[in-house]
């Protein structure tokens, strides 16, 4: 088969343009993964590794992390029963124990922890004496009756 040289030509041209819009494909794909290049570095901070190699520290990372949460939130649950049981909840009443007296000379202190649970003190003033009186709570039940007054410093003191 003869080819003229028109036609040979023709084919050359052709060739020669399909070479240099492969080239031009080849260039746009080169600059493309040159800046997904850059960007995968500025993701890394520079470093050597592959993306997976960096998916993986992460992973080890936040791992981490969550342990750290779970100490500390373990260590906030024992803060929470400390302070719990601490005498947190405290009022003072003062009244007149007895009707003819003025001066609100008798008083009554809760000292509670967030339980219900602690110590209620009543000083009684009499013209000539002075009582004190000592009553245990242990979760809202006392192990002696509580007085009116003893009652109200004990609410008193739960709704601080």
């Amino acid at each position: 088969m003869d080819l003229s040289s028109s036609t040979a030509a023709w084919i050359a041209l052709g060739s020669a343009l399909v070479a240099l819009l492969a080239l031009a494909l080849a260039l746009v794909a080169w600059f493309r993964v040159g800046r997904i290049r850059s960007a995968q570095l500025v993701l890394l901070g520079g470093g050597k590794s592959d993306l997976v190699d960096f998916a993986v520290s992460l992973q080890g990372r936040i791992d981490d992390l969550h342990r750290a949460v779970d100490e500390v939130a373990s260590a906030l649950s024992r803060v929470d029963r400390r302070i719990d049981d601490s005498l947190s909840k405290t009022s003072i009443l003062r009244y007149d124990a007895y009707s003819d007296k003025a001066g609100q000379s008798s008083a009554t202190f809760a000292l509670l922890n967030a339980s219900r649970t602690g110590v209620v003190v009543s000083a009684i003033q009499g013209r000539d004496y002075a009582r004190i009186y000592m009553k245990e709570l242990d979760r809202g039940r006392p192990s002696v009756a509580l007085s009116p007054e003893e009652l109200e410093a004990v609410e008193r003191a739960m709704a601080h």
